[in-house]
């Protein structure tokens, strides 16, 4: 279930390549550059609304580590769109947080992952036909 959040968080990146794991196994993310920000919003996974220079998108976005996929200290925001299938590297990407779904934990691999995301996804779409 998703939490509307009082005020959305707006963060703005060029998409760059990430490790390209989610990739494998058919749930390919856009991963913004953190280069620059002083600060990121809490750690979890949220609701977004994804600009992109050609339209509008709903999105699945994990802020934080990713413990499931690696041991690495490094903070990452990573973007699920939805229904989205294109090559975006390079381009201007906003995101807007507008819900809280949960927050992030270590999953026994990646396809629980991506069995994961599918709920949080499936959340997605209720929360936006609201």
């Amino acid at each position: 279930m998703v939490e509307a959040l009082k005020d959305p968080i707006i963060i703005s990146g060029i998409v760059v390549h990430g490790k390209g794991k989610g990739h494998t196994v058919g749930m390919p993310t856009a991963n913004l550059s953190i280069s620059g920000f002083s600060s990121t919003p809490p750690y979890g996974v949220y609701a977004s609304i994804v600009r992109l220079p050609f339209g509008f998108f709903m999105g699945v976005t994990n802020i934080g580590l990713r413990p499931s996929v690696d041991d690495e200290d490094k903070v990452s925001i990573e973007t699920e769109i939805v229904d989205f299938d294109m090559d975006i590297y390079g381009l201007s990407m906003t995101l807007e947080l507008v819900g809280y779904i949960r927050e992030t934990r270590k999953m026994a691999n990646l396809e629980s992952v991506k069995e994961q995301v599918g709920k949080d996804i499936e959340d997605v779409r209720k929360f936006f036909s609201l």
